[in-house]
């Protein structure tokens, strides 16, 4: 009895408390469900304006955030590798109708394209096609791996929105690069491009190992050999300021060399389908005398495009950073590159027939910059430099305002960069052959019709003139002239002028020019 009195008070206690637990849960059980299912709307909200490149966070709030942590090489590095995660922001919006182009015969949904020197070792390349970017660039790759130049080596000159880097192709070498292109080929559902992405194309820039002689181009060899089989485009870089005399191969003797052994090797690639392209990388910084020379080299080897250009070894008047940071050694980049790429550009352009499709690279940040490249007769364009700056989202911003652009002007970018380049390169079909054949006719006639109206007036001829037609004549049979009779020299007349008699034989110029009777 006493054990059961004891026990009572605990059972009705138990009891009461499990009554009084059910009653708080049954309470608050409608409480949880909202609070959950608000969490996990928030949580969509935030996934969805998180994977839009759009969303204002990314330019206004990570990039300054990423530019205030950390330098800009940790900062570089630290972007491929998110890239690669394939849990980065994307473009969402599909390209408008107007931005469609193409590079010979392959097909683009935009002209955007990035810049080697980002991607340097293919970690990130449907990161960067996730982004928006019809052109991707990796690279540039040397054969065997190399660290580049020591560090710092990147310098950030927000003043200017520039960049100026001495990186030295730190590579992490061809078999490294080709096993991430190969595995990635796999990975995805075969198209008819490198890119495997519809209206999107694949490029690999090919450097040279800076233990590599200065004049060999066997390093740009084994590059087209190695990646012929997995990219659209290949790229001759031979423009960068910070491998010991790379520059120098682009002399037009070199350069010739070069380009012709590559476009050799590329032909004869065991390959069954469409072979890549071969494009050659130039600096901006090359003189007008240099880009005609680059120029020839350029239409003799039927290379089939080229990128102009590259950071730039100039530092242009009004740079507004600390002159620490704008008198360090490497290429320059971003904004303050742009006239010089501008000039070094159009020179170009007027010297390439329309076949040669010319690649933009230098200080493009906006769909105005792009439009006036498409104006002077750019196929495609590439950014670096406002990518590192703005994020994510450069890309769509800039198609969105080039297409209105566009809109106003009322064309596509095909058409306007179609228009540029039949007004401004260089012609060398037969139809300018004969009108050039044609022109000189003319002046020839011209100068027929001159030299008869002097026969015709009686003015003197040119004692070194040549009549075209006679001058390739048979020379006729000529008499002996009877000597003429002596006249002492002190009864000749004052009046007695030299007389040039011209005569059709077979003698020299110059022996004809010296004939004459007194």
């Amino acid at each position: 009895m006493l054990r059961a009195a004891l026990r009572r008070p605990l059972l009705s206690s138990h009891i009461h408390v499990r009554s009084a637990n059910t009653t708080a849960c049954s309470s608050s059980s409608p409480l949880s469900y909202v609070y959950g299912t608000l969490l996990l709307a928030g949580a969509g909200v935030f996934a969805a304006y998180y994977v839009d490149s759009r969303a204002a966070v990314h330019k206004y709030v990570a990039m300054p955030l990423v530019r205030a942590c950390v330098d800009g090489e940790t900062a570089h590095k630290l972007a491929v590798k998110m890239l690669a995660t394939g849990l980065m922001p994307r473009d969402v919006k599909q390209d408008d109708e107007l931005l469609e182009c193409e590079l010979w015969d392959l097909p683009l949904s935009n002209p955007l394209g990035i810049a080697a020197g980002l991607d340097k070792d293919a970690e990130a390349v449907d990161g960067l096609y996730d982004l928006g970017f019809g052109y991707v660039e990796v690279g540039s790759v040397t054969p065997e791996p190399q660290p580049g130049n020591p560090q710092p080596r990147f310098f950030r000159l927000p003043a200017d929105r520039a960049i100026i880097n001495r990186y030295g192709f730190n590579s992490a070498g061809h078999a490294l690069v080709l096993l991430r292109l190969r595995t990635r080929l796999r990975n995805w559902p075969e198209v008819a491009n490198h890119a495997q992405r519809q209206g999107r194309v694949l490029a690999v820039n090919l450097g040279k190992n800076k233990s590599s002689s200065p004049d060999s181009i066997d390093d740009y060899l084994m590059g087209v050999r190695a990646f012929g089989s997995v990219a659209d485009v290949l790229v001759v870089n031979v423009s960068s300021p910070n491998t010991p005399g790379l520059r120098s191969l682009q002399a037009r003797g070199m350069l010739e060399e070069l380009l012709s052994e590559v476009v050799r090797e590329r032909d004869a690639l065991p390959l069954m389908g469409e072979k890549p392209r071969v494009v050659v990388k130039l600096a901006p910084d090359l003189t007008k005398a240099e880009i005609e020379d680059v120029a020839a080299a350029v239409r003799a080897t039927k290379v089939d495009g080229v990128i102009m250009g590259n950071t730039t070894v100039q530092r242009p008047d009004g740079l507004k950073s600390p002159q620490t940071l704008v008198q360090e050694t490497g290429g320059l980049s971003g904004q303050p590159l742009k006239p010089i790429t501008i000039e070094a550009f159009k020179t170009l352009r007027s010297l390439l027939p329309a076949s040669i499709p010319l690649i933009a690279c230098g200080g493009i940040s906006s769909g105005a910059d792009a439009l006036e490249y498409a104006k002077l007769g750019a196929a495609t364009i590439q950014l670096y430099t406002a990518f590192g700056y703005d994020g994510v989202g450069t890309p769509r911003e800039i198609k969105d305002e080039l297409t209105e652009l566009l809109r106003k002007e009322g064309k596509s970018w095909r058409e306007v960069s179609r228009e540029a380049v039949a007004q401004l390169a260089w012609k060398d079909d037969a139809e300018s052959a004969m009108e050039r054949l044609k022109q000189e006719a003319e002046n020839a006639l011209e100068n027929l019709k001159e030299i008869s109206t002097q026969i015709a007036l009686g003015d003197d001829l040119a004692p070194n003139w040549i009549d075209p037609v006679l001058e390739n004549a048979p020379p006729p049979t000529i008499p002996t002239p009877e000597p003429p009779t002596s006249v002492p020299a002190n009864e000749q007349s004052p009046n007695v002028v030299d007389v040039l008699v011209i005569t059709p034989d077979s003698t020299s110029k110059e022996e004809m020019d010296n004939k004459s009777v007194k």
